[in-house]
C-alpha cells in the first residue's frame, strides 16, 4: 500500500469518527463503569436503638413515659412484645449488627471488662462480618448516628488501628461517640476517626445534635444519590446514665413519682394488662430483697430518689421526641413509605447501676464513692443539668422492667434480656397496629434486612469466609400474628447469669454478682452453687413460676443444652468477666514514664500510665513570646464527673483543677503570669497509701519552685470516667476545669507553644 493511500485510508476514518454523535463516539471509545445497584425495591433501612430502657418504662408498652411517636410508630406498625437483647450493651450492639450470636462475635462482655478469653475480646470477629457491609457492597449508603462501643480502647486513640470503628466495619459516615457513655451536653464527639467539639451555641444536647446530624446526611442523599437506598443506624446514648436532659423536659414530670417504685410497678403492670401487651393472666413478680421497698425510705431520700426519676422520665421522653424529628423528615421527602424502620427500645433492661440509693454522681458511685444525702439534697435543683451526672436509685430500674424479674446485666432472667420492639414499613407490612408475640431476638434484625432487601448472605465479605448468621428473617411475622415461631433456641450470659430458652421453655441461673457492683471486685463465688429455675413462658410470661422442683428432668435436658451450646462457642470453663482480669493490649505498655507531644488529643484514660492508687507527676514544657501572652488548656484528663486540668488563665497564671467526683475539688494557681521564653509548669501527687481511694496532696510548681498546694482527701479507685480522653492543648468532651471562657468550646491553647507534657509514675 503506498503512502498516499495510507493517508486517504485515515483520513475517511477521521471524518466517519467527526461525524459520529458526541455520545457515540465516547459509548465507543470509552469503556463502561458499572456501578453497584441494590435489587430492585429494595427498602431503606433505620434502626433506632436506645441504650438502658427496660421492657416497662415506654407508654406504647404500658410504662409511665409518654412516648408519642412511638405510640404513632406502632399504631402504623407492629409491637412485639417477645423481643430480646443479651442483657448489656456491647454484646446487643455486636449481635444486632452482625446477626451472630454476641460470643460468636468475639464480643460477649461489654467491652469496659472484656479478657483476653476467646470470645470475651471486645474485638469484632472478622467471620461475623457486619450487615452494614453487606449492604454497602450491594449499593446502599451507609451511616451511623450516635453511641459506637465496639471498638476496644487501645484502638480508639488517634493512634488506630480503624478497622473496628464504625468507618472500618461497612458505615460510609460516622458522627457519634466511641465509648459506653457520654456528657450530653458537652459529649466526647468524634466525625469519621477524627476528635471533634461539638457545634457551638447555647441550648446544645447530644440526641438533638444526632437528629440534626442525620437529617442533614439523609437529605445529602436524597438530593445527590435519590435511587440509592440508605441503611441508617440511630444509637442515642439516652437513657443512659449520666441522665442529663433540658429542665423544662423534667419538669412534665414533677411530682409524678412521689408515690414509689413499689406503686409504679403496680400501675404499670395494670395498664400493660389493659393495652394488650402482656396476657390478662400474666403475674407480676415480686420485688427482690436486694431492692429495699419504698416505704422504707425516709422523706428526704424519697425525695431524691423522684427527683432522679423524674430525670430519667424526662430524657426518655424527650429522647422519643427526637426519634420523631427523623420519621417526620422521612414523611415529608416521601421515603418512609419504603423504610424498614426498626425502633429498639433498649440494649438491655433497666440499669440498676445507680445502686439501692441513686446518685447525682454515679461514676464515683459505682467505685464505692457514694455521695452522702446531704449533698444530694443540696444539689437537687441541679438534677439533669450540666454539672450532674446522675442515675436513680436501682428500685426504679427494676419497676421499669416490669413484669419481669431482674435488671440489666441478669442475663438469666427476663427483665434484663426483653425489650420492646416496634416494626413500622408502609410498604411491606400491610395489617397496622398489631402485637406480635413470636420469639425473636436481636440478632433476627440482620437476616431480617437481607431478606426485606432480596440480598443473599455472601459466603465471603472483604476476602474473609463468614460464619452463618445465628438469627432468622422475622418477614412471615410482618404478615401474619400466627406466622411460625422462626427462633427456637436461645442462650443468654452476662457476667456469669445465664440462661436458654427453647421452644417455649426457659431455664435460668442467676451468678451472685450484683446488678450495681459492677468495678468493685465482688462475686467470685463457684458456678456449681448457683440455683438453676425453669419456666414454661407458654404458660408463664412474666418468669413468675419456677417449675425446677416439679420438671426436674425437664431442667436437665435445658441445662445440658446451655452446656452445649457454651461449648460450642469456647465459653467454657465458665467465669464471670467482671471477675476476670486477663493483660490486654494497653499504649502505654509497661512504661511509668511517657512524654506526649502537641497533636496528642483523644487518647482514652484508660491507655494512659494507671495513676490510680499511687503518686504522680506531669509536667509540661512552653514558650511564650511574650509575658503574659498565654492562656487555654495544656493538659487534660476526665471530665465533669471527675478529672484534671492543668491550663494557663485569662491571665496568664498556670492552673491545675482537680475533681475527685462528690468527694472534692481543688484550684491551685500560680502567683503571678508566666513569663516570656520557656517555662516549665509541674504538678506533683503525694499518694496517702497504701491501700485504694485514698488521698493524697498536690503542689504546683513553675520552673522548680513550689507556687501553690492543697490535699483532696480521696481520689479514683480505678478511673475518673469511662468516656473522657487525655488532650494536649483542648479539652474535649466535657470540661474537666472552671474555665474563665466558656463561650470558646474546649478551651483552647494559644499565645504559648506547648513543646511535650510528661506523665511519671512514682
Amino acid at each position: 500500500m503506498t503512502v498516499r493511500h495510507t493517508i486517504a485510508r485515515a483520513l475517511a476514518a477521521l471524518l466517519l469518527t467527526l461525524s459520529l454523535p458526541q455520545a457515540a463516539r465516547a459509548a465507543r471509545d470509552t469503556p463502561t463503569i458499572d456501578q453497584v445497584r441494590a435489587p430492585e425495591g429494595a427498602p431503606n433501612v433505620v434502626v433506632v436503638l436506645l441504650d438502658d430502657v427496660g421492657f416497662g418504662a415506654a407508654a406504647t408498652f404500658g410504662g409511665p413515659v409518654d412516648t408519642p411517636n412511638m405510640d404513632q410508630l406502632a399504631s402504623e406498625g407492629l409491637r412485639y412484645n417477645r423481643f430480646h437483647t443479651t442483657a448489656i450493651c456491647s454484646p446487643t450492639r455486636a449481635s444486632l449488627l452482625t446477626g451472630r450470636e454476641s460470643h460468636r462475635s468475639n464480643v460477649g462482655t461489654v467491652l469496659n471488662t472484656a479478657t483476653a478469653r476467646p470470645g470475651y475480646q471486645g474485638v469484632l470477629n472478622p467471620h461475623t462480618a457486619t450487615v452494614v457491609e453487606m449492604l454497602r457492597q450491594q449499593g446502599y449508603s451507609t451511616a451511623a448516628i450516635g453511641k459506637w462501643h465496639l471498638a476496644p480502647s487501645w484502638e480508639t486513640s488517634p493512634a488506630g488501628p480503624f478497622e473496628r470503628w464504625p468507618t472500618g466495619v461497612g458505615f460510609e459516615k460516622f458522627y457519634g461517640f466511641m465509648g459506653g457513655e457520654t456528657d450530653q451536653f458537652e459529649p466526647t464527639l468524634y466525625e469519621g476517626t477524627h476528635p471533634v467539639t461539638r457545634p457551638a451555641g447555647d441550648n446544645y444536647h447530644f440526641t438533638e445534635d444526632m437528629s440534626r446530624e442525620a437529617i442533614e446526611w439523609l437529605r445529602m442523599q436524597h438530593s445527590l444519590a435519590p435511587d440509592k437506598p440508605f441503611f441508617l443506624y440511630y444509637a442515642t446514648g439516652a437513657a443512659h446514665a449520666p441522665l442529663q436532659v433540658p429542665q423544662a423536659w423534667i419538669e412534665r414530670y414533677r411530682g409524678q413519682f412521689d408515690r414509689g417504685w413499689d406503686a409504679m410497678r403496680e400501675e404499670s403492670f395494670a395498664r400493660q394488662k389493659q393495652l394488650g401487651v402482656i396476657p390478662a393472666d400474666t403475674r407480676l413478680t415480686p420485688r427482690p430483697q436486694q431492692i429495699p421497698a419504698w416505704d422504707s425510705l425516709d422523706a428526704d431520700q424519697q425525695k431524691v430518689a423522684a427527683r432522679l426519676m423524674e430525670t430519667y422520665a424526662g430524657f426518655l421522653a424527650h429522647t422519643d421526641a427526637q426519634v420523631a424529628r427523623l420519621v417526620d423528615h422521612l414523611k415529608a421527602t416521601g421515603q418512609f413509605d419504603n423504610t424498614l424502620f426498626f425502633y429498639v427500645v433498649g440494649d438491655n433492661g433497666s440499669s440498676a447501676e445507680g445502686g439501692p440509693p441513686g446518685s447525682i454522681n454515679y461514676m464515683g458511685a459505682l467505685q464505692g464513692l457514694q455521695e452522702p444525702l446531704a449533698l444530694q439534697l443540696a444539689k437537687l435543683d441541679e438534677i439533669g443539668g450540666p454539672e450532674s451526672y446522675p442515675q436513680y436509685p436501682a428500685g426504679w430500674a427494676w419497676a421499669l422492667t416490669t413484669p419481669f424479674q431482674w435488671v440489666k446485666q441478669v442475663a438469666s432472667h427476663l427483665g434484663g434480656t426483653r425489650n420492646p420492639l416496634v416494626v413500622t414499613w408502609p410498604k411491606g407490612i400491610k395489617k397496622h397496629g398489631g402485637l406480635r408475640s413470636q420469639f425473636s431476638h436481636v440478632n433476627d434484625i440482620a437476616p431480617t434486612i437481607l431478606d426485606a432487601a432480596g440480598i443473599a448472605m455472601p459466603e465471603q465479605v472483604n476476602g474473609v469466609p463468614q460464619l452463618p448468621m445465628d438469627g432468622s428473617s422475622m418477614l412471615d411475622s410482618f404478615a401474619s400474628a400466627d406466622a411460625p415461631e422462626f427462633h427456637p433456641t436461645q442462650y443468654f450470659e452476662v457476667y456469669g447469669n445465664r440462661g436458654i430458652y427453647h421452644r417455649g421453655w426457659m431455664a435460668s441461673a442467676r451468678h451472685d454478682r450484683l446488678p450495681w457492683t459492677v468495678g468493685l471486685g465482688a462475686g467470685g463465688s463457684n458456678f456449681e452453687d448457683d440455683r438453676w429455675e425453669l419456666y414454661n413462658l407458654e404458660e408463664d410470661f412474666s418468669q413468675a413460676n419456677d417449675l425446677a422442683a416439679a420438671h426436674p428432668e425437664k431442667l436437665a435436658a435445658m441445662k445440658d443444652l446451655f452446656m452445649a451450646k457454651a461449648e460450642e462457642l469456647d465459653m467454657l470453663p465458665l467465669h464471670s468477666s467482671a471477675d476476670t482480669r486477663t493483660p490486654m493490649p494497653n499504649l502505654a505498655g509497661e512504661r511509668e514514664s511517657v512524654t506526649y507531644y502537641p497533636g496528642t488529643v483523644g487518647v482514652p484514660e484508660a491507655q494512659l500510665p494507671t495513676m490510680a492508687n499511687r503518686s504522680w507527676r506531669i509536667s509540661a514544657e512552653l514558650a511564650l513570646p511574650t509575658a503574659n501572652s498565654g492562656r487555654g488548656v495544656i493538659a487534660t484528663v476526665g471530665g465533669t464527673a471527675a478529672g484534671w486540668s492543668l491550663y494557663l488563665d485569662g491571665a496568664g497564671h498556670p492552673v491545675f483543677e482537680y475533681r475527685v467526683f462528690e468527694y472534692g475539688h481543688i484550684r491551685l494557681r500560680g502567683d503571678a503570669p508566666l513569663a516570656a521564653g520557656a517555662q516549665q509548669l509541674a504538678v506533683s501527687f503525694d499518694y496517702h497509701g497504701p491501700g485504694y481511694a485514698k488521698g493524697g496532696g498536690f503542689q504546683l510548681e513553675v520552673n522548680g519552685r513550689a507556687v501553690a498546694s492543697d490535699r483532696v482527701a480521696a481520689s479514683p479507685p480505678a478511673f475518673f470516667s469511662i468516656d473522657e480522653t487525655f488532650d494536649l492543648g483542648i479539652d474535649t468532651g466535657s470540661p474537666a476545669g472552671r474555665y474563665p471562657d466558656k463561650a470558646t468550646l474546649g478551651y483552647p491553647l494559644s499565645g504559648a507553644g506547648l513543646q511535650q507534657v510528661t506523665l511519671e509514675l512514682h
